[in-house]
């Protein structure tokens, strides 16, 4: 429930000298009813940080810390922005009391199985899923504990979930192709995402379903279907700093057409701020979504082949990382929904 009383609530973060940590600083620097508390950064603590994010000078001297579950404790809600495996142990260590967004995959999954297939290690059980467009307003608010989607399945889920719930499309053939920007991948240096390898080319990586978000996308796929949805995924690795666009097709059930798809789609998101079906014939790309907390989607059916093709846009490090955790922490913390986010993108 929205609580219109004036309230500020201190926000913490782990993992802030990360990219989705330097989005999460950026945009609640700038929100109206959060500050920021401690901004924990492990091996980089002491550093100041505009070293590792100098679009942040205005933030003076701001130094990150040691990453300590009791520093981080004294705030109203911890965000999580470490690397797959590493929130559990962080998030045990806090108040139950204590608002927590986890930005890593810890949490996500209901499958111990899937858990060990995919990422390996114990599985640290499941927190709510916090996708307010689909998991429902009400469980995240009475929620201490969030699960943040990943950024690939953000896009490729609100772009399929409704035509899998109306039964246009078969969940058994469901294919995504998706390309990331390279802030996908983390800050850790690697020969891969080097300026003079990755620019002027396109390749793909983690083929063949080994990809870790496979399991999400199919998890929540088979909620909205209400069956077991298989997802063939292939990611592949764009030059550019960040957004994703995603190519998700799907066998068409008899009879259905491109009008029929698009109203499913502008149906389920009339009403949805961050999410813009945009007009019949026009694709979205992913410029149009830099900087905001906004999917972009587009459907036709593909007659020649008997597919759905639904096409989505999103900034992997604001819908598909920062800008949705901080949507789930205003609902969880009695905020307006869209506090501190824009749908408005930055271009050129």
């Amino acid at each position: 429930m929205y609580n219109s009383e004036v309230t500020t609530y201190t926000a913490a973060i782990a993992g802030a000298s990360g990219y989705a940590g330097g989005e999460l600083i950026r945009l609640i620097s700038a929100h109206p009813s959060m500050r920021l508390g401690p901004l924990a950064a492990g091996s980089n603590a002491g550093a100041r940080v505009s070293d590792l994010h100098p679009h942040l000078s205005s933030l003076g001297d701001l130094r990150f810390i040691a990453t300590d579950a009791d520093s981080l404790a004294t705030s109203d809600v911890v965000f999580l922005a470490l690397p797959h495996g590493e929130s559990a142990a962080l998030a045990a260590a806090l108040p139950s009391s204590t608002l927590v967004v986890d930005l890593g995959a810890d949490h996500r999954l209901d499958s111990a199985q899937a858990w060990q297939t995919y990422y390996g290690g114990s599985h640290a059980g499941t927190w709510i899923y916090g996708l307010p467009e689909l998991t429902g307003r009400e469980a995240i608010a009475d929620a201490r504990r969030i699960a943040n989607p990943g950024c690939y399945p953000t896009g490729v889920i609100l772009g399929l979930a409704p035509l899998l719930a109306g039964g246009l499309v078969v969940a058994q053939d469901v294919v995504v192709v998706a390309a990331s920007g390279t802030t996908g991948a983390g800050r850790k240096a690697s020969d891969g995402l080097l300026a003079s390898t990755v620019m002027g080319q396109m390749s793909a990586y983690k083929v063949g379903g080994s990809h870790q978000h496979t399991p999400e996308i199919e998890q929540a796929l088979s909620r909205a279907a209400g069956e077991a949805v298989t997802v063939s995924f292939t990611p592949m690795l764009a030059p550019m700093p960040r957004g994703i666009l995603a190519t998700s097709t799907a066998r068409l059930s008899a009879g259905v057409t491109s009008i029929e798809l698009y109203e499913a789609l502008h149906s389920a998101y009339v009403t949805e701020r961050f999410v813009t079906v945009l007009p019949s014939g026009v694709w979205p790309q992913t410029g149009a979504t830099l900087g905001a907390n906004s999917v972009h989607l587009q459907v036709v059916a593909d007659v020649h082949s008997g597919r759905a093709v639904v096409v989505s846009a999103i900034d992997n490090l604001t819908k598909g990382a920062a800008g949705q955790a901080i949507q789930n922490a205003n609902l969880a913390l009695g905020l307006e929904e869209g506090s501190g986010l824009s749908t408005i993108g930055v271009a050129p």
